[in-house]
């Protein structure tokens, strides 16, 4: 994997609207160089229609790109990724409908969401007992009896990943044929890679402690650099989680690039991969 030359990290955003302070965008250079933050062409927030051009824009690049958002739904616990409706076979499939069926204009999910509240969504006791609608892929199930915080069927709450994900989904969509998305497609010899990432994992491997994984100040990001090898970052504007998530994540995959068993992890069968995907970073 030593072929990647660059690096970068998207913290994402499922919100309304067309413009996202919620995203941003880190990047490095291979070696130890400061990681910098990547404004959008127009100096606004960034949307996610110009974060799926700026990726295909770099597409012949020997770039690794990191993504904060689940890439599928659960389908190995249930054998589909929304039982009871039309089934998708795999999760190119799921992007599809998610794509067919969402109307914002700007890649967003919120409203295929809402049309399947209280059936597959949580978003309010409404919907009956939040219990019946947690379910976690494969990869989420980090160690039997743990599970990762939120999953894509829960769309309340400050740490909802759902509209995040499935907004992600139609951004997979967009690219899916024009870039390498892992690990549903092989890897390809060029070319840009994207891969799904949680920035917590980051987190902790820059000896972050957990539930204090947020970073909102200049001192902080250097020190938590400094545990990945990095070199300072260069200054930023304003200091908020989202900017200092993807400077810091990215030079995480500047670290771990290189780390076979990131790619290959043991529990990784190609059904997951077909189906579910795989965060990396999770053995």
């Amino acid at each position: 994997m030593s072929r990647f030359e660059r690096f970068a990290a998207i913290d994402w955003s499922g919100a309304r609207g067309t413009r996202h302070r919620g995203i941003a965008l880190g990047l490095c250079e291979a070696g130890d160089g400061p990681p910098s933050l990547v404004h959008a062409p127009d100096a606004r927030p960034w949307s996610r229609t110009a974060i799926a051009d700026w990726i295909v824009a770099h597409r012949d690049a020997p770039m690794l790109v990191g993504m904060d958002f689940s890439f599928s739904a659960p389908f190995v616990e249930r054998g589909a990724h929304l039982p009871g409706e039309s089934r998708t076979a795999d999760a190119r499939a799921l992007w599809a409908l998610v794509e067919a069926e969402s109307e914002d204009p700007d890649l967003g999910a919120a409203d295929f969401i809402q049309q399947r509240r209280g059936r597959h969504f949580y978003l309010g006791a409404a919907d009956g007992v939040k219990r019946d609608f947690l379910h976690w892929r494969q990869c989420e199930m980090t160690s039997p009896g743990e599970r990762k915080p939120s999953t894509v069927y829960d769309a309340i709450g400050a740490a909802q990943v759902s509209k995040a994900s499935f907004a992600g989904m139609r951004l997979l969509y967009r690219l899916s044929g024009k870039v390498a998305i892992w690990p549903f497609d092989p890897m390809p010899e060029t070319g840009l890679v994207l891969v799904e990432i949680y920035t917590a994992i980051a987190a902790r491997a820059a000896g972050i402690r957990k539930g204090r994984s947020k970073i909102r100040d200049a001192a902080g990001l250097d020190m938590a650099l400094a545990q990945l090898g990095s070199a300072a970052h260069y200054p930023l504007p304003a200091y908020d989680d989202h900017a200092t998530d993807a400077i810091l994540t990215a030079a995480w995959l500047r670290r771990h690039a290189d780390d076979r068993a990131l790619w290959t992890p043991g529990r990784l069968t190609p059904q997951i991969a077909a189906t579910e995907g795989w965060t990396f970073g999770v053995k």
